[in-house]
């Protein structure tokens, strides 16, 4: 039984002594910034091996205090006793998950209460540890027949099966419920939902020119800062610097658990700028940037569908090349890129912590293309104007 330590960029577990990971990261570092996770990590009778978290993991010292208690649970033979599962539901395990509060400060916290909550509309009722791969099956068949996309079904079985992960590291449930969540396969198949809408900037113009206002300061953030939904509409005042010209993310703000620090452009700064806000009340000051009759903006679907209407831009994921609010961040991926910034200073940005990420949101297109072509053969063209420079040798007679 040991502690194990989770290198924060390429989630390799390994010894607490390692000071530097395979892949390069500084782990004492890591480690005094808080990005390392902790893991206990033994073995059940049987062999069976389990990894653990103790709360979020990023507190060494519980998790050694965890791993103690466990390692007395398995010398005196009493790993295997019996979880609460036995006797709890989902809609029971559901409220104490929601009340968590590291739980609540998840960004996509809203999300996971929608879709939690269509989960025991079917199965709140069932006992934790009668669930059967069956019972998820007949969930996703019944959830594809009322029309539901694969990816949304997919969805809400991801996250009860996320809630379900944090009851194990709490010792709440045993590995056997989420072995159940393992055995299901995904209805979306690979990259099958992976799009790549990238509006040109004659289409983006004309659809900032019919947007209200507040839709449209939202949607320009997303072009123009590449941030997620839920960092645009929850962003308040006091994570906006005008005057360095910064939008600086807590970890707790972002989908990946990282901070980051978003340069603002010439372009979105003028949108805030028209922004209103108190600058004398600090209650008002903090804020939400982006709000309607005083309140909050949750959703931006309905105007931005009428937008996209009056446009002339197709508008929905089922809809061919159409556009949502996330394709923003396609857009800023793929105008990044074709400015010439690296992709390292993207990712950076954007808070993708891997490569295979990033290539998903950078959209290759025929202009890509075409420029490809006309750099081969301008290359070519350069070859074979310099063989037909070339002094000829003198041959021996």
């Amino acid at each position: 039984m040991a502690v194990l330590a989770e290198c924060p960029i390429c989630h390799k577990k390994q010894s607490l002594r390692n000071r530097l990971c395979a892949c390069g990261e500084d782990l004492v570092k890591a480690k005094k910034s808080n990005r390392v996770r902790f893991w206990i990590n033994y073995r059940l009778p049987g062999g069976k091996q389990v990894r653990k978290i103790e709360g979020d993991g990023y507190d060494l010292t519980k998790t050694k205090a965890a791993e103690g208690k466990t390692r007395a649970l398995k010398v005196e033979n009493r790993i295997l006793d019996i979880k609460p599962e036995a006797k709890m539901t989902f809609s029971e395990l559901t409220k104490w998950y929601l009340k968590l509060e590291s739980v609540k400060a998840l960004a996509r916290y809203p999300i996971l209460t929608i879709n939690l909550n269509s989960f025991n509309q079917v199965l709140g009722n069932t006992i934790v540890n009668q669930l059967k791969p069956v019972d998820l099956e007949d969930y996703q068949a019944k959830r594809k027949a009322q029309g539901q996309a694969d990816s949304y079904v997919d969805q809400q079985i991801a996250m009860a099966r996320a809630m379900i992960n944090k009851a194990f590291d709490n010792d709440i449930v045993s590995g056997d419920t989420i072995k159940v969540f393992k055995r299901i396969k995904k209805l979306l198949k690979g990259d099958s939902n992976a799009r790549d809408r990238v509006l040109s900037v004659e289409e983006f113009d004309r659809l900032m020119k019919v947007l209200p206002f507040h839709t449209r300061a939202i949607v320009a953030t997303g072009y123009y800062a590449g941030m997620r939904k839920g960092e645009v509409i929850n962003l308040t005042w006091d994570k906006v610097d005008m005057k360095s010209r910064i939008i600086a993310l807590d970890a707790a703000d972002t989908k990946d658990r990282e901070a980051r620090r978003i340069p603002i452009c010439d372009a979105l700064n003028k949108i805030l700028e028209k922004i209103p806000k108190a600058i004398h009340n600090e209650a008002i000051h903090r804020n939400h940037v982006f709000l309607f009759k005083g309140k909050p903006i949750t959703d931006i679907r309905t105007a931005l569908r009428k937008a996209c209407t009056t446009a002339g831009i197709a508008y929905g994921r089922s809809e061919k090349d159409g556009f949502v609010f996330h394709d923003t961040r396609h857009c800023f991926n793929t105008n990044m890129r074709k400015s010439g910034v690296p992709e390292s200073v993207i990712m950076k940005i954007t808070g993708h912590s891997t490569r295979e990420m990033f290539l998903r949101y950078d959209t290759v297109d025929s202009q890509d293309t075409r420029k490809a072509v006309d750099q081969m053969e301008g290359f070519l063209k350069s070859v074979d104007q310099n063989v037909d420079q070339a002094p000829l040798k003198a041959t021996e007679g």
